[in-house]
C-alpha cells in the first residue's frame, strides 16, 4: 500500500543576515547562492525525488508571504512544477501557524498525508543521502509518530540548537527524542561533540497532517483555534488560498519547536529523529555560503567579477560590477548595485543590526534591491536626480501593467525592444524598437506586451515627487490595489 507524501516548503523568511543580497522584497530562498538554481527550487526538486515505490509524493505546498506569490510561481514555472495550493500568509507568523495552515489545507481535501516539512533557504550536498533518509522518516511518520531529521554535527556550532536522542535504539531503527536543547555556548557545544548522541536541529519534520493537529490540540490549541478561525475564513483564486487577514492577525506568533516539537519528549506523542549526514547547510549567514562555495588552494571564494589577490580565508560577492581585493583575511565583501557589505567572516551573523537600523531609519535598501521583481517583470532605477528618474522597465509577453495615473510626474517611454501596446488617456497605441511616447501628468495611461518575446523600455520621470506610491490604480491584473 502506497503512502500519500505530501510536500510542504516554508517560504516566508526574510533572511536579513544575507543582506545585501537578500531583501525582504527578494530573500535569500529565491537567490541562487550555491548551484544553478535558487534555494526554493532546490527545496521543490528534493522533495519531488522521494516519489517511487511506495511512497506517492503530491504537488508541494507552499506557504508564504503575499508579496512573494508570483515569485514563487515563477520559479516553480521555471522547473515545470505547479503547487497544489499556495496558501499565502497576510502577516508573519512564524512555522507553528503556517504548519498548521498546511495541515488544514490537507484535511480540507479530504486527505491524511504524511506532511514532509522543510524550509525553502537550505541547501543539502549527497541528494541520494537526502533522500533515504526522508524515506525513513516517512516510514516512521506512516505508523503515527513524529519523525524529527537531526543533523550529523561536524564542528562544534553555536548557532543551532541541538537534539538529545536516547540510547538503546536497535540498529536501523530512528531512536526516541530524550530532549531538544537550546543553542550552547561554544565550550557547552564542545563538550556535545565530544559526548556523542547530540545532532543539529535542522527544523525538518514528517508527520502525518492529523498527528499534527492532535498534537498542537494538546499542546497549544490557543494557535489551533485561532488558525483554523482564519483558514475557515479563507478566500481562493485560482491556486492561491488566503487566510482571513483579520483572524490571521489574531493568530499567537510561535515555532513549531517551541508550540509542539520540544513538548513531546515523555509526553504520549512518540517522537523520534532520524539521523542526517548529507552536507546539509541552513545559509543563515555569509560565513555559511562561504563554507559550502568553491574555494581556491588559499581558501577564497569569488562569485560573480571579482579580483581576490594575496588574501585568506575571505569571500567576494560581486553582482554588478568588478570587485577586487588585496590582503584580506577572514572577510566578506558583496556588492550590489545599490549597496556594498564589508563584514569580519567570523562576526557575518551581525548582519542583521545593519538591517535592523536600514529599518528604523526608513531606507529603501531594507527592503528592495535597486531592481525590483513585479509580478509583470522588473524595473531597475538605473539613473535619479532633483525632480527626474530613469528606469529600465522588462514586461514579460502577455503582461501587463496596471491601468494608472499619477498626481506628481509626467513620463517619458522609449521602446528599445519588443512591442509595447499604450493606453494613453482614450487612446490605444502600438510601439515599436527606437519608438516613443508622453504621458502627461495626471493622464491615465497602461503598459502592455502583446508580443511574444520581452518588451524593454526606457522610462524617464520627471515631476516634483516621484516615490513609488504615486499611483492611483484603476483595473490591475494581479489583485494589487
Amino acid at each position: 500500500m502506497s503512502v500519500d507524501v505530501q510536500p510542504v516548503i516554508m517560504a516566508g523568511g526574510s533572511g536579513t543576515r544575507l543582506w545585501p543580497l537578500s531583501r525582504a522584497g527578494y530573500p535569500k530562498q529565491f537567490l541562487v547562492l550555491s548551484g544553478n538554481s535558487s534555494l526554493f527550487q532546490q527545496a521543490v526538486a528534493r522533495l519531488q525525488r522521494l516519489a517511487g515505490g511506495e511512497v506517492a509524493v503530491g504537488a508541494p505546498l507552499v506557504v508564504g508571504n503575499e508579496e512573494h506569490r508570483f515569485l514563487v510561481l515563477d520559479q516553480l514555472r521555471e522547473l515545470k512544477a505547479e503547487p497544489a495550493a499556495l496558501l499565502l500568509e497576510p502577516v508573519g507568523r512564524n512555522t507553528a501557524p503556517a504548519l498548521t495552515l498546511a495541515a488544514l489545507q490537507a484535511r480540507a481535501a479530504g486527505r491524511d498525508p504524511v506532511l514532509v516539512v522543510t524550509p525553502a533557504d537550505q541547501t543539502v550536498g549527497d541528494d541520494a543521502a537526502f533522500a533515504a533518509a526522508l524515506r525513513q522518516a516517512v516510514s516512521v511518520a506512516a505508523g503515527g509518530a513524529i519523525a524529527i531529521l537531526g543533523i550529523t554535527p561536524d564542528r562544534p556550532e553555536t548557532g543551532y540548537g541541538y537534539i538529545r536522542v536516547a540510547t538503546g535504539a536497535a540498529a536501523g531503527e530512528a531512536p526516541k527524542v530524550a530532549r531538544f536543547v537550546e543553542k550552547p555556548d561554544l565550550a557547552t557545544a564542545e563538550g556535545y561533540l565530544a559526548e556523542g548522541g547530540y545532532f543539529w536541529n535542522a527544523g525538518m519534520f514528517v508527520l502525518k497532517a492529523s498527528t499534527w493537529l492532535a498534537a498542537l490540540e494538546a499542546f497549544r490549541p490557543d494557535i489551533l483555534a485561532a488558525t483554523r478561525a482564519s483558514f475557515d475564513a479563507r478566500s481562493t483564486d485560482a491556486q492561491f488560498v488566503r487566510p482571513d487577514k483579520a483572524a490571521f492577525g489574531a493568530v499567537p506568533s510561535e515555532s513549531v519547536d517551541y508550540a509542539v516539537m520540544e513538548k513531546c519528549p515523555g509526553s504520549g506523542f512518540d517522537i523520534r529523529m532520524v539521523e542526517l549526514d548529507a552536507g546539509w547547510n541552513d545559509l543563515g549567514a555569509w560565513e555559511a555560503v562561504w563554507q559550502v562555495l568553491p574555494k581556491d588552494s588559499a581558501g577564497n571564494a569569488a562569485v560573480g567579477d571579482a579580483i581576490i589577490k594575496d588574501s585568506r580565508n575571505t569571500l567576494v560577492h560581486a553582482t554588478s560590477r568588478l570587485v577586487s581585493a588585496v590582503g584580506l583575511t577572514d572577510i566578506v565583501v558583496v556588492e550590489t548595485a545599490d549597496a556594498v557589505l564589508v563584514a569580519d567572516r567570523e562576526r557575518s551573523q551581525e548582519v542583521k543590526q545593519i538591517v535592523a537600523q536600514l529599518g528604523a531609519e526608513q531606507r529603501g535598501e531594507h527592503a528592495l534591491h535597486r531592481k525590483v521583481h513585479r509580478p509583470w517583470g522588473w524595473y531597475d532605477s538605473i539613473d535619479a536626480g532633483p525632480r527626474f528618474q530613469v528606469k529600465r522597465i522588462l514586461v514579460k509577453p502577455g503582461a501587463s501593467l496596471s491601468l494608472q495615473k499619477h498626481h506628481h510626474r509626467a513620463e517619458h517611454w522609449i521602446v528599445v525592444s519588443g512591442t509595447a501596446e499604450v493606453t494613453n488617456g482614450d487612446k490605444v497605441i502600438l510601439l515599436t524598437e527606437n519608438q516613443s511616447t508622453y504621458i502627461p501628468l495626471g493622464q491615465v495611461h497602461r503598459l502592455a506586451n502583446p508580443g511574444k518575446v520581452p518588451l524593454e523600455i526606457i522610462e524617464v520621470q520627471s515631476g516634483s515627487y516621484l516615490g513609488e506610491d504615486d499611483i492611483v490604480r484603476f483595473e490591475d491584473t494581479y489583485g494589487r490595489s
